[in-house]
């Protein structure tokens, strides 16, 4: 097999191309990503950037929402976690997500 010839799959997933417009359009997280928690954790890293750097209109808060409650409690946090990291302020766009799913969680994001 030549290099040219590798599959997406036998890319690390940093080299890979995420679609996640794709992703939250369809609110499924392709299986090799759940796999690993570290992937899982490299993902919401990434889906983080993705939110706040395309412009407004290319997903729905309900899009992104759906997305966010296939992935575990944990990384839910995570995501908000890292997104009042990066953009405090996003966090004002963000806000009926935040406080849909940090109700439960609140205690735990500021940890």
């Amino acid at each position: 097999m030549t290099k040219l010839s590798k599959t997406i799959e036998d890319l690390p997933f940093s080299a890979q191309a995420v679609s996640f417009g794709e992703i939250i359009k369809n609110g499924e997280i392709p299986k090799q990503y759940l796999d690993s928690e570290y992937i899982m954790h490299q993902f919401v890293e990434r889906l983080v950037h993705y939110v706040l750097s395309v412009p407004q209109g290319k997903f729905s808060m309900p899009e992104l929402g759906k997305l966010l409650e296939k992935m575990e409690p944990t990384h839910q946090v995570f995501f908000f976690k890292r997104l009042k990291e990066n953009s405090p302020n996003s966090l004002k766009q963000f806000a009926p997500l935040y406080y849909g799913f940090m109700a439960e969680f609140h205690p735990l994001l500021f940890t």
